[in-house]
């Protein structure tokens, strides 16, 4: 399999936002999505990855990192007017384990909707049936190139 390379895959994850469902778009305000070639160990062991999990090649696909501030906080600062939340999204774990181009982009969605379920709260519990779905989306969006 010939290697993508982070700017192709940063155009696809680029597609990927912008066929999310509705429902998430609100959650996109000061929001920075930036692609990275996969976690360093300083962040794995960060997580509580264990010596092993990381030696055993466990790793993430993705990772909400919230801004240091928060707008309730702070009064009468503008939310917008604060520093970004950031999604970093890894290209090497997804790439490998989904090398089939639709498999990837609907997982690159899964990840990002993952990652907005930390930045809003919502538990992993209730996101269960939804990462059993092959097409939580029910659309083609995911399909388009």
């Amino acid at each position: 399999m010939r290697r993508m390379s982070l700017r192709k895959f940063g155009l696809i994850v680029a597609r990927v936002m912008e066929t999310l469902p509705v429902a998430f778009r609100p959650y996109l305000d000061n929001l920075v999505v930036d692609v990275e070639e996969e976690p360093d160990e300083r962040t794995l062991r960060d997580l509580d990855f264990t010596e092993a999990e990381i030696a055993d090649g466990e790793t993430l696909y993705g990772l909400f990192v919230p801004s240091l501030f928060d707008a309730g906080e702070l009064t009468g600062v503008d939310e917008h007017d604060l520093p970004p939340h950031r999604i970093i999204i890894y290209k090497r774990p997804l790439a490998e384990d989904f090398p089939d181009p639709h498999e990837l982009r609907t997982d690159l969605r899964k990840t990002v909707i993952h990652e907005l379920a930390d930045h809003v709260g919502y538990p992993d519990k209730d996101l269960e049936a939804f990462d059993d779905d092959p097409d939580p989306f029910g659309d083609e969006a995911a399909d388009e190139s």
